[in-house]
């Protein structure tokens, strides 16, 4: 749906219940100024926002430490614990 910005103004009720059906663009000075959503459909958004991070920062990690992960396998794989060098202080 699309709207002037006037029009958001003037019937927000039904532009907030038509958001729930779907995104509300906000037109203002003839270009698409703003994007009302429902508030499922901003969770949605962030949740796979969230998820695209985790995923970018995971492989950031595995490859920064690379050769400490492949060591660790190699131990844990060897001895069979993955906490033999951990002390109790």
């Amino acid at each position: 749906m699309l709207v002037t910005a006037t029009e958001a103004k003037n019937r927000f009720g039904s532009v907030c219940s038509a958001a729930k059906k779907e995104p509300v663009f906000v037109q203002k000075d003839g270009r698409i100024d703003t994007v009302i959503l429902s508030a499922d459909q901003f969770e949605a958004l962030k949740a796979t926002q969230r998820s695209k991070n985790l995923k970018k920062h995971k492989s950031e990690f595995e490859k920064k430490y690379a050769n400490w992960i492949k060591e660790m396998n190699q131990d844990f794989e060897s001895t069979g614990h993955w906490c033999e060098d951990l002390r109790i202080w």
